[in-house]
């Protein structure tokens, strides 16, 4: 069995329209919910051991603010792949992933992310900006997990931690 996290960035900021996409930052409530994120992690259980991340600005930020405020030291891999990756090329990532890995968390942007959760899990879900979805994937192998699909085991909102 593997758990693959989903976890899209948090919001970003369009004030500086000059920037390009790949550019924009993590704004104020961006920020916020980012470390809210973090504080919610912090008391799991699971913690992953790979995070293989989009490299644009938000979504680097997004996993600074993770890290720090779950207090991990987790190895965060950059893929250009995930920058504005479908689902398809999202599964691609993750059959790729060595499979020592138990736990991985893959952080990205929608609409991909939530077009791969519904691949995996048959599942449509709404995933705003900083959303996390915990799939339980029925393998052994990250090869083969699209072909034995996925349980969402649950889908958190930043608005639900913040209540």
């Amino acid at each position: 069995m593997k758990t693959l996290f989903l976890l899209r960035h948090a919001k970003s900021s369009w004030k500086d329209e000059t920037l390009a996409d790949f550019e924009r930052p993590l704004s104020r409530r961006g920020k916020r919910a980012a470390e809210t994120i973090g504080q919610y992690f912090k008391t799991s259980a699971v913690v992953p051991e790979l995070i293989l991340c989009s490299p644009a600005e938000r979504t680097r930020q997004t996993v600074e603010l993770l890290l720090k405020n779950a207090r991990w030291s987790t190895e965060v891999r950059y893929d250009q792949r995930i920058y504005e990756a479908g689902a398809q090329r999202l599964v691609e990532v993750v059959s790729q992933i060595d499979n020592d890995r138990k736990v991985v968390m893959l952080v990205g942007h929608n609409p991909g992310l939530e077009d791969l959760l519904l691949l995996f899990t048959g599942n449509t879900e709404v995933m705003p900006t900083g959303a996390i979805a915990k799939l339980l994937l029925k393998t052994t192998k990250w090869a083969t997990a699209i072909e034995k699909r996925a349980t969402l085991d649950w889908l958190v909102r930043p608005k639900d931690l913040e209540e």
